[in-house]
């Protein structure tokens, strides 16, 4: 058998993505089924303009880390994403650097999205740990698990001065909900708690707190007792509606938003955000 002239590149191992990623995430790799835990520093996760460039980079680099088969993205207790470092924000927005704006504003804003839907080819498994911001990768994972105390709420609209809600949460309550639910929410900054989320089939599973991530990696063991063509090219049908819907409409919300913020001189005001139990709707029982 001929020899090849030339080695292959080598993708990343989990040591090289640990060592990179290690003020954001911890990764647990077993059987094929990488485990991403997103944490700051060790502890809850602070939303920053870092950890919104770290997300981006990272999908790319598991997606090229060809032994990763199944994934399960989950966040440090007690609860999803519900920190913020104002100073990340305030270095940024306050920054003469148009450039600098642009990367982190604009280019990463779409690359969380876009990279998660695009360079992830296995199956996904979200487990929402609790209440938080940002769940729309959640959304676009094949499987989507949530604690009890879950809220699917969009925000943006009742920042101070209003925010245009267009970096993917509103592109999902659209999708998932349908247009008039999906508009409304954005518009009144209404929330949907657990039920009323399983009800809608915004989610599959509700389970308590101490056991999603064990039912998350329950529910990936079973997925890899199947062919690895199968896996992958079964996923590659779960997420293709995603792909269209990325392809004709996230860019124009992201560039919506941003165009918004930035010619009202406006600035994250993470005060703004609560859980007003008037607007959440419940489940039916």
């Amino acid at each position: 058998m001929p020899k090849a002239k030339y080695n292959y590149v080598p993708m990343p191992t989990i040591e090289d993505l640990q060592k990179k990623y290690e003020d954001f995430f911890k990764f647990t790799l077993k059987d094929g089924i990488l485990e991403v835990k997103m944490h700051t520093k060790g502890g809850p996760v602070q939303w920053s303009y870092q950890f919104h460039h770290a997300l981006g980079e990272l999908w790319t680099d598991i997606g090229h880390a060809k032994y990763v088969e199944c994934l399960i993205l989950t966040s440090t207790a007690p609860y999803w994403i519900n920190e913020h470092d104002t100073d990340s924000f305030a270095e940024v927005e306050q920054s003469p650097d148009n450039d600098q704006r642009f990367d982190v504003q604009i280019y990463d804003t779409l690359k969380i999205v876009e990279n998660f839907v695009n360079d992830i080819e296995v199956p996904t498994i979200a487990a929402i740990n609790g209440r938080g911001i940002h769940w729309e990768m959640c959304m676009m994972s094949d499987i989507t698990l949530c604690t009890p105390d879950f809220i699917l709420q969009d925000d943006h609209y009742g920042m101070h001065g209003g925010h245009v809600p267009g970096d993917g949460m509103g592109l999902c309550l659209q999708e998932i909900l349908g247009i008039k639910k999906g508009n409304y929410m954005m518009l009144t900054c209404g929330g949907m708690d657990a039920q009323a989320c399983l009800e809608a089939n915004a989610v599959n599973e509700i389970v308590e707190a101490d056991k999603i991530v064990d039912r998350a990696w329950e529910l990936a063991r079973d997925i890899m007792t199947k062919s690895r063509s199968c896996r992958r090219m079964t996923h590659y049908i779960c997420v293709r509606p995603w792909k269209a819907l990325m392809e004709r409409d996230f860019r124009i919300h992201v560039l919506s938003e941003m165009y918004s913020f930035n010619i009202s001189d406006t600035a994250h005001d993470f005060d703004y955000i609560e859980y007003n139990e008037e607007k959440i709707i419940k489940d039916k029982k």
